[in-house]
């Protein structure tokens, strides 16, 4: 155990080099000095960071992908900050354990290798900084949602897009229903004035609690909190940003803009571990006289409801469902055409920007809508009022600088102290 931390990259099996190489040309397509892309290859080069349940989907989302528009990809690495999860995924997907990686700073590794895509699927705390080094890297991205769990953490996301754009390469985020035929129509046809302006709605992800890992005699505070993250807001942001930032996205995207202030409460009452709340009510200003109400719980044995809702002055939409407008019957809709399952969808989107030299960047706008959820947490826990600019513009506001602790680099310094359970933000008090 006392190595389970450390960077790891002693073979869990012999590996044996394979003996050919493809038989097509590997050069490399150029954008500025980054490798896009092995021209005349059927295959892209691909590493994960971060190999649990979702690591894992993502790359077999990833690799359907691929061979749906025929193509395939190269498993190249796989880092984990548990030995255990990149040796069960190595064993899943027969990487050789030179290839398997583990410990908090295994992500170098992976990036080091040559690959052309890495899939970062770690929690949230982590990826700015896995995100900032990849695309130094030179590395096409896809990062799962929420990207951050505090203001400067978004801020960093948003500062790597823009580096992406300067290198060429793709950044694509974990936000499907972007990628969802449903919403796609529904979106085009909200953009073409199908219920006139949107005056209101509501967004809202109401259901059961998560897992939880109680803590273990000997468990250590960093795999403590790696092994339970989607209890502890300073590693998935609370659950308002980790699981509702599908639908704060969606209103984003539907508006055309982030809210510009915030007014809601929240609570704790049921959670067994860590120290988020159970629910959220957010009042969501995005100006212009719009107002979008958030709800998400997460309380077992309550009603649950998942989706968007948007009034318009001329007709209302759900986020991917039902239209009521008059003049839908006299709106030409383009044809949306692709993978019925979004998750796989994405990844079709994120290849072929790269096979087309057309890059896709997502990068701002789920820092954004990252940024949406964190004021509304923000909001619940003091019980004031929180606008865009104290997060994105207001150097002198008291949450523009708002860090949570430990960061990734705590965790790669080996500097880790788990925050207390159950104790949580009481609104009104210092």
């Amino acid at each position: 155990m006392e190595n389970m931390f450390a960077d790891n990259n002693v073979p869990r099996r012999n590996f044996m080099k394979a003996s050919t190489t493809a038989a097509v040309s590997l050069a490399a397509l150029r954008t500025g000095a980054a490798d896009l892309y092995a021209a005349g290859s059927d295959r892209f080069r691909v590493g994960l960071i971060g190999c649990g349940g979702r690591g894992v989907g993502a790359l077999e989302n990833c690799r359907e992908a691929a061979r749906s528009i025929g193509r395939e990809i190269e498993i190249v690495a796989l880092a984990d900050a548990m030995e255990d999860r990149v040796s069960n995924a190595g064993n899943k997907f027969n990487i050789p354990s030179d290839r398997c990686f583990s410990g908090f700073g295994a992500y170098r590794h992976v990036l080091n290798c040559d690959i052309d895509i890495v899939l970062i699927v770690t929690p949230p705390n982590f990826r700015p900084l896995h995100v900032e080094a990849a695309i130094d890297a030179g590395k096409h991205v896809f990062m799962e949602k929420p990207v951050a769990v505090d203001p400067p953490g978004a801020r960093r996301i948003i500062a790597a897009g823009e580096l992406a754009k300067d290198k060429g390469l793709s950044v694509v985020a974990g936000t499907q229903r972007r990628h969802q035929l449903g919403y796609l129509k529904n979106k085009h046809l909200v953009e073409n004035g199908a219920i006139g302006k949107i005056l209101g709605g509501t967004v809202r992800w109401c259901g059961g609690q998560l897992w939880y890992t109680a803590r273990k005699a000997g468990m250590s505070d960093a795999e403590y909190l790696v092994r339970n993250w989607v209890s502890f807001v300073e590693m998935s942001g609370d659950h308002i940003i980790e699981q509702h930032v599908h639908n704060l996205d969606v209103a984003n995207w539907f508006i055309g803009h982030p809210p510009v202030k915030a007014l809601g409460f929240g609570g704790r009452s049921r959670r067994k571990t860590g120290n988020q709340f159970d629910f959220f009510s957010i009042d969501y200003d995005y100006g212009d006289g719009v107002n979008i109400h958030s709800m998400c719980r997460q309380v077992d044995g309550c009603y649950s409801s998942v989706g968007e809702f948007f009034q318009g002055s001329e007709g209302s939409i759900t986020g991917g469902g039902k239209l009521k407008a008059a003049r839908e019957m006299n709106m030409i809709t383009p044809d949306f055409k692709g993978n019925e399952n979004p998750y796989v969808q994405e990844h079709v989107d994120l290849l072929n920007s790269i096979l087309e030299g057309k890059p896709l960047n997502e990068a701002r706008d789920i820092a954004e809508s990252t940024l949406t959820g964190i004021m509304g947490r923000i909001s619940a826990y003091t019980g004031q009022v929180v606008r865009w600019t104290d997060l994105h513009d207001n150097q002198d506001s008291p949450w523009y600088n708002l860090a949570l602790t430990p960061t990734a680099e705590d965790f790669e310094a080996g500097n880790i102290r788990a925050p207390a359970d159950d104790v949580v933000p009481v609104p009104g008090k210092e």
